[in-house]
């Protein structure tokens, strides 16, 4: 899980370098696909359900779920939501980073620093013993305090020798309540925050997710490890 989290992390890394106004999607995409496989991993993302990408590229008012173009060029002051997958020796990492391309509003920047933070709120609360609910609790409470809203129809999981596991991991929710945390358990827990309100809609592709009244929404991803000294981080580098 380390060495597959490690993988992913790094392939977040190498887009980030790269990324820059005037590329499309889909060159974004070959980047992070050559990397996981220079690292002797597959990308966890490329086939799932018929997903025809590397990772999961979406900008500005898309949620989640973008998928890689040619025809889709990534613009100054874009934001762009990059959700990646490696799957390494039988086991998955998992991870998603939003960065903004160029001058981006003053805004947007607090869209996506909020949305970090309210991962790491989160973060502090697993620990063996709590609960599921606890994780979602810190997450709405932080972005709602925020002035935001909490995407309610997707949410987070368990991960690894599968990318998608139980438990499933909500990004809202009452403290106190739900699977209690257990040494062992490594979920990937990731906060989908929008600018304006929760309502979501799917494209006619069947898979790019975006905000209703398509304001902007960020995106932040971490596979974590729950373990009896507090939790572990597995995609950072």
């Amino acid at each position: 899980m380390k060495d597959a989290g490690r993988i992913t992390a790094e392939a977040l890394l190498e887009a980030r370098e790269v990324l820059r106004a005037g590329m499309t999607t889909k060159e974004l995409d070959e980047k992070i696909h050559r990397y996981i496989k220079k690292c002797g991993a597959k990308p966890s993302f490329l086939g799932y359900s018929g997903f025809p990408g590397s990772a999961c590229i979406s900008i500005n008012d898309e949620v989640i779920h973008g998928i890689p173009s040619h025809r889709r060029v990534i613009k100054d002051g874009d934001l762009v939501k990059i959700d990646v997958g490696a799957y390494y020796r039988g086991y998955h990492g998992d991870s998603a980073r939003t960065y903004g391309v160029g001058n981006i509003s003053d805004e947007a920047q607090r869209l996506i620093d909020e949305t970090e933070a309210s991962f790491f709120e989160a973060l502090k609360v697993m620990v063996a013993g709590n609960r599921i609910g606890d994780i979602g609790a810190a997450v709405q409470r932080r972005a709602e305090a925020a002035g935001y809203s909490v995407v309610r129809e997707f949410v987070g999981h368990g991960i690894g020798a599968s990318l998608h596991e139980s438990p499933e991991v909500p990004n809202y929710g009452r403290a106190s309540h739900g699977v209690r945390l257990c040494a062992g358990m490594t979920l990937a827990v990731e906060p989908m925050i929008n600018e304006g309100g929760a309502a979501i809609t799917t494209d006619r592709d069947g898979w790019t997710v975006r905000t209703a009244d398509h304001k902007l929404s960020a995106h932040y991803e971490n596979t974590v490890a729950i373990t009896d000294n507090g939790p572990v981080l597995l995609t950072t580098v």
